[in-house]
């Protein structure tokens, strides 16, 4: 049974990075110019800082020096977060995302652009923003109706907790 560079990768790195703390999300081995590039994403629930992603770099480079995982010639280790507008694929990443602004991609069809309230086994509690002056609306979603969800950025939203004290 044959597997793919990535799958091994993961096999080496994922205990390494789960050593440290962290969640291993991504793996991606890509050819620039005569080099290649190792970047591995990883994060946590609490988020990762730079530090954090350091410490990880380091433990992760000392392991595939050891080894022959990336075969010969050289390649650079690039470890990050994921992005600001990251795509949500597992529970873990809708916890994640709890208070933030999220476009989905509905299996039957459709977007909804809601932010994500609450999550449990079986999907999500939404708030859907009002439009035009109307009030936000509640919304449930399973996960068998998402077939994409992307996290949103926001520039300008006020903080319900610092709107609260300016009303005070």
């Amino acid at each position: 049974m044959s597997t793919t560079q990535s799958e091994r990768l993961r096999e080496l790195l994922e205990p390494l990075v789960s050593s440290q703390g962290l969640d291993l999300e991504e793996i991606a081995v890509d050819s620039v110019g005569r080099k290649r590039v190792l970047r591995v994403v990883v994060d946590s629930d609490t988020g990762a800082d730079l530090d954090r992603i350091a410490d990880v770099s380091r433990v992760l480079s000392a392991k595939l020096d050891e080894t022959d995982a990336m075969g010969e010639g050289e390649y650079t280790l690039e470890v990050g977060t994921p992005g600001a507008e990251r795509l949500l694929k597992e529970q873990r990443h809708y916890v994640r995302a709890v208070d933030r602004l999220v476009k989905f991609q509905l299996a039957e069809g459709g977007e909804l652009v809601a932010r994500i309230l609450k999550v449990d086994d079986e999907g999500l509690d939404l708030e859907v923003p009002g439009v035009k002056g109307r009030k936000p609306t509640s919304r449930r979603l399973g996960f068998q109706e998402i077939d994409k969800a992307r996290v949103q950025v926001e520039f300008s939203r006020k903080d319900s907790k610092n709107e609260k004290e300016e009303e005070a």
